[in-house]
């Protein structure tokens, strides 16, 4: 008969209890944290299942405890904003923290594709999940509640019914919106518009609003238009050549989506202006299209990994302690701007 760790054999619970002298039911209490089991003899279990190599059959302890061990993030963001063809994006950024944070919790990351309709949220075994920036009536969050599953929101929901208003990481959209307002202004710009996506998330909604309290106090005209999100980077230049078209004094485009920062300077490109001499172009997340366009795109380090991180800590929170209080909303850690050629005017310097 094989002997326990043996090349033929992996090694059982039962190995480890006649190697420890417990029952198999102590053995099952002490590396599962569970019962009450003295110190010194789970010590001595988990030295035994170290030394034999034992590894816990994971499945059988979620049956056990009726769980998968698992949460999903989330969005219903289409990738034409949060990735893109390289899938490089936000979204992505965002996945490989959340990812690693999960791990450490021995929880895996379900990375769910663009949820527009259907049932993606329906067929994956998760405990919870986190749900990317949700719009207004967002299809992710209408099925993660009907399938009665806890979620927390990265970046609060707009106007959520009631019941829906779960727990979130606040990702500073009113303040975001100001730290490239105030930069655009540093650098000479009268006649500022604000381009954002044409649904209800909390970063246009945020923006919107700092945009028109920024304007009323510097006496701007407070010219904001939208774009389908779907549309990424060629509805970004559909929308800011026709607002070029429309007001020729525009002299700068605060544009939210990266996606849309990107079409907007070729719309600039291809209307014979220049960048920035004649429009300045920011944009809000410092992301892979914003490093790499032509001129470089002066965004905000919105500090995803630390913001991902804090959303799973915050879900787990939920799922382990559910009867505890919860709080309404964790703040994500300061934005910072990241100012490159696309805004940067010669002559002009930066205070401070």
């Amino acid at each position: 008969m094989a002997s326990p760790g043996s090349p033929t054999r992996p090694p059982t619970i039962s190995d480890v209890a006649r190697a420890a002298s417990v029952s198999r039911t102590t053995v099952s209490h002490a590396l599962n944290g569970l019962g009450k089991v003295d110190p010194r003899t789970r010590e001595r279990i988990k030295k035994a299942a170290a030394e034999l190599g034992y590894r816990p059959n994971l499945r059988a302890q979620r049956l056990r405890r009726g769980q998968a061990k698992a949460i999903a993030l989330a969005s219903s963001m289409p990738f034409a904003v949060a990735g893109g063809p390289s899938r490089l994006g936000f979204y992505m950024e965002v996945a490989a923290s959340a990812a690693e944070t999960a791990l450490l919790h021995d929880y895996a990351l379900v990375l769910v594709p663009p949820v527009q309709s259907g049932s993606a949220l329906y067929s994956v075994d998760i405990d919870g999940a986190i749900v990317v920036e949700p719009d207004e009536n967002d299809v992710a969050v209408a099925q993660l509640r009907e399938r009665g599953l806890p979620y927390v929101a990265l970046g609060r929901q707009v106007s959520p019914s009631p019941g829906d208003d779960a727990p979130y990481v606040d990702l500073h959209g009113g303040p975001v919106a100001e730290l490239l307002l105030a930069h655009l202004r540093e650098q000479g710009a009268r006649h500022p518009a604000l381009l954002i996506g044409a649904g209800a998330r909390h970063s246009a909604v945020d923006a919107r609003a700092a945009f028109e309290r920024t304007a009323a106090e510097h006496g701007w005209a407070p010219l904001t238009v939208t774009a389908p999100e779907e549309g990424g980077e060629q509805a970004g230049y559909d929308r800011c050549a026709a607002l070029l078209a429309e007001h020729p004094e525009v002299d700068a485009v605060c544009a939210l989506v990266d996606a849309f920062a990107v079409g907007a300077v070729r719309a600039i490109h291809d209307s014979g202006r220049r960048i920035p001499d004649d429009v300045m172009v920011v944009t809000r997340y410092d992301g892979l299209r914003a490093r790499t366009c032509e001129p470089p795109l002066t965004a905000v380090d919105l500090q995803l990994d630390r913001a991902a991180a804090e959303a799973v800590e915050l879900l787990l929170h939920r799922l382990t302690e559910p009867a505890a209080a919860t709080a309404d909303a964790v703040p994500a850690p300061a934005p910072r701007i990241v100012a490159r050629a696309s805004s940067l005017r010669a002559g002009v310097t930066e205070p401070g």
